[in-house]
């Protein structure tokens, strides 16, 4: 096509033989001259430039051809299309019958400036994702510095005190090595997949190690790696359906200080199901069993509230207030739950639902079936909910509107939306 061609005719050819391009390019010379006379004559408009090259695509199929005629043209609208109605005049191609059918007049100038149109805005969306604002200048900079000290050891991610630092954090893929160094964690490696290397496992039997995995499968099974190949300390999880890739730094701040041992989570069937049934502590002192330890929602109880009930007659003079009056209510209130603990496992099994205030006396109790009514009528509103039966929508939905800050139920249903304010824990 000549550069200066303002338009292209765009025309189909079907002929009812076996043809080739030669055929066609002469059928359109040769069955146009003289046709439009001397001023729009195909061959003094080649001559002149103002009418590029005739270009042909032509194939055979079953004993017909087919093709495709593009013509330039540096014509004005009126010419251009007057030149186009004269390709369709052709009635023979060689010694075949042929059609030809012009389908579109194309402006090639509209065409260049919709190119300008589509890349200025990419040039535009590109110039603004790029511009610094003058208050994040600090912070990105800051970010910035903290990114580019990302090194790898033995291969691996990292950051750059894992080689020199007592304790270590081991995480998933480079991204979660990414977002730690952007919150000042520089200790971090991650094992890029399941497949632990003994890299790793060597680093987790010299050094502290916590483990900081997704809140998923994934995050077990790496987890149950790790534990396979080396040593493991300490345990922090992603909330449950998030990877730490995706965390702010408030949570993975909180994360990190909530870790527990590792003995904890290989009691429990998964590392958030640990995490969320943090061991309380037994009348002596020591751990409840292990069955205790992996029920999800058992908080950690300060020891005088899992001490012994005992009467009236052998406490101390400086005990007051909640505890003194269950003291002396004799029997009946020694017997009464005093961990969330006991009311789980008086509530499992029962098919009940309790209802408990801030110290875990009972508010209401009821068949698990009416657990929804029993929220909404219980004043003053529960602090937690514990039920014998799986945790459904409609049970999460009127205990964020109460108010209800812990659910713990022997299953979880399916969510289409979870509140932030309600933490639900599974037996």
């Amino acid at each position: 096509m000549d550069e200066t061609a303002k338009y292209l005719i765009h025309a189909e050819i079907t002929a009812a033989g076996v043809v080739e391009r030669s055929d066609v390019v002469g059928a359109v010379f040769g069955q146009t001259e003289g046709l439009l006379g001397d001023e729009l004559d195909l061959r003094d408009l080649q001559d002149s430039k103002k009418v590029g090259r005739i270009d042909v695509e032509i194939r055979s199929e079953e004993g017909s051809s087919y093709g495709e005629i593009t013509v330039g043209s540096g014509l004005d609208k009126v010419q251009t299309a007057i030149l186009a109605a004269a390709l369709e005049t052709i009635e023979q191609v060689g010694p075949c019958s042929a059609e030809i059918t012009v389908t579109d007049i194309e402006d090639i100038r509209s065409a260049k400036r919709r190119a300008v149109v589509e890349r200025a805005t990419e040039l535009l969306a590109s110039f603004d994702a790029q511009a610094v604002r003058t208050e994040d200048i600090v912070e990105t900079v800051r970010q910035r510095a903290r990114v580019e000290d990302i090194t790898t050891y033995e291969g691996l991610p990292a950051g750059p005190r894992v080689a020199d630092s007592d304790a270590i954090v081991v995480v998933e893929g480079r991204a979660d090595v990414l977002q730690l160094l952007q919150y000042g964690v520089k200790n971090a490696i991650a094992v890029e997949g399941t497949d632990v290397p003994e890299a790793v496992a060597a680093l987790s039997r010299e050094r502290t190690v916590t483990a900081f995995v997704d809140g998923d499968r994934g995050g077990d099974l790496i987890l149950e790696e790790l534990a396979q190949m080396g040593d493991i300390d300490y345990v922090a999880v992603a909330p449950r359906g998030r990877s730490v890739e995706g965390l702010s730094r408030e949570t993975v701040m909180s994360a990190l200080r909530e870790k527990i041992p590792y003995e904890t989570v290989a009691e429990a069937d998964s590392a958030a199901a640990a995490l969320d049934g943090t061991v309380a502590i037994g009348r002596s002192g020591s751990q409840e069993s292990d069955a205790a330890a992996a029920v999800a929602g058992v908080e950690a109880e300060p020891p005088t509230s899992t001490a012994e009930p005992a009467t009236a007659g052998t406490r101390s003079d400086t005990e007051t207030g909640t505890a003194a009056e269950e003291a002396v209510d004799g029997d009946a209130s020694a017997e009464a739950p005093t961990a969330l603990s006991d009311h789980i496992d008086a509530v499992v099994g029962s098919g009940t639902v309790r209802l408990l205030d801030t110290d875990l006396s009972v508010r209401s109790e009821g068949e698990a079936a009416d657990a929804v009514s029993l929220i909404e009528a219980c004043e003053p509103a529960p602090q937690t909910v514990v039920l014998d039966d799986t945790c459904s929508q409609k049970v999460l939905d009127v205990a964020a509107q109460r108010g209800v800050e812990v659910v713990v139920a022997t299953g979880e249903g399916e969510y289409v939306k979870q509140p932030t304010g309600v933490q639900v824990r599974t037996v």
